[in-house]
Formats: structure tokens, C-alpha cells, sequence
């Protein structure tokens, strides 16, 4: 059982990207670390510290229930793109680290979904 981002089109051969319940957690680590901050001090994640003390584009996705909770409309998701895409053009790690080539490939997947919802203009729906 795991979690799938994908566009609420209602057409199935539309772009998606999937993880576990665990590797998605594993995944929103990274970018939250790139915006200064970590998952396990925030409020909903054992910390206590609250989202509005952080400032990020990434919040609409960093602080989702992972499959509960609203779909992301379009405008949410084209303004976390400016952000992701930067987080794919700025990293500058060891790419021989498989930790690291699967944030990237995750990530470009996600680019992917977010560009065809603003595209679109439909939501991403955590299902």
C-alpha cells in the first residue's frame, strides 16, 4: 500500500508519481532540509514547532496529510514549481549516492505531475 500524487483529470494515462507511506515521508525530509528546516520538529510530524514560524512555497506539500486532507489546486501547485525546480537545478551532491539519485528522480517526477496541473488547470489529488 503506498500513496499517488496525480491530477484530477479523470484520465488514468495522465503523469503520476508514487512512494510508500514511508518513502514519502523519506521524501518530504529532503526538501523541507533544503528550506531550513526539519520534518521532526514541526507540529504534525513530533515537533512542536509551528508552520507558520516557517516560510515556504513547499508548505501546501511538506505539511499534507499524506492521503487525507484537500486536494492542492492548480495555483497551489504553480507556485510550489518555481521552488522544486530550483531544488533540481541547484543540487550539486554526489550523484554515485542512491539516497540522493531517488530524491532526484523524485522530484522531477513531481516537476512532471505539478507542470500538467497548472497545464491543465486541475487539482493533485494524494489518493
Amino acid at each position: 500500500m503506498g500513496l499517488t500524487l496525480f491530477p484530477g483529470d479523470g484520465d488514468v494515462t495522465s503523469p503520476d508519481v508514487s512512494w510508500s507511506y514511508t518513502g514519502f515521508g523519506m521524501f518530504r525530509e529532503w526538501p523541507a532540509r533544503a528550506e531550513g528546516f526539519a520534518l521532526d520538529e514541526m507540529d504534525g510530524f513530533g515537533g512542536d514547532r509551528r508552520w507558520h514560524s516557517v516560510s515556504t512555497t513547499l508548505a501546501p506539500l511538506l505539511h499534507h496529510p499524506d492521503d487525507d486532507g484537500p486536494d492542492l489546486a492548480s495555483t497551489q501547485c504553480a507556485g510550489m514549481l518555481p521552488r522544486l525546480e530550483a531544488l533540481l537545478n541547484d543540487d550539486r551532491t554526489d550523484d554515485n549516492d542512491p539516497a540522493h539519485r531517488r530524491h532526484i528522480e523524485d522530484v522531477s517526477q513531481l516537476v512532471t505531475v505539478l507542470r500538467f496541473c497548472v497545464n491543465e488547470d486541475v487539482e493533485l489529488i494524494f489518493g
